[in-house]
């Protein structure tokens, strides 16, 4: 299922050209225009979901082996020493765009495209109530 005023879903089925780097029937591969690193690129479910919650159970359970396969080829071609993956859910979390969409940023000795967050500290006693609020929303 597509969304007729979603850019990601015109590029995934290929309405609007791109550099795919992989395609297969679920997903497309392409490169981002705005990269982090030399290789940067984005998982482009085909069918939409406005982010993970949305993202159908098979979408689900294939996004993460697409990502590794076009990593190994990356780390390959590339000769990157490292990879990033990361997924943003909600403009809160730097979600800009509202399709699914995994990156797959390569990482080269000496770059400073990071993926950072200050480390906080936390109470044992805090975090034990939040595994517990977290475990209970699961049942």
């Amino acid at each position: 299922m597509r969304k007729d005023d979603c850019i990601f879903c015109k590029i995934a089925a290929g309405d609007i050209p791109s550099n795919t780097v992989y395609e297969d029937e679920r997903f497309r591969v392409i490169l981002d225009l705005n990269p982090a690193s030399k290789g940067h690129a984005l998982v482009l479910p085909k069918n939409h979901a406005d982010d993970i919650f949305d993202l159908s159970e098979e979408d689900r359970a294939s996004v993460l082996s697409v990502a590794a396969r076009v990593a190994a080829a990356m780390k390959k071609a590339l000769c990157c020493s490292g990879i990033n993956i990361v997924q943003n859910n909600g403009e809160s979390a730097g979600q800009t765009v509202k399709h699914f969409h995994l990156h797959i940023i390569p990482r080269y000795d000496g770059d400073s495209a990071m993926v950072l967050w200050n480390p906080g500290k936390s109470d044992p006693e805090e975090q034990k109530k939040t595994a517990e609020s977290i475990k209970a929303a699961l049942e």
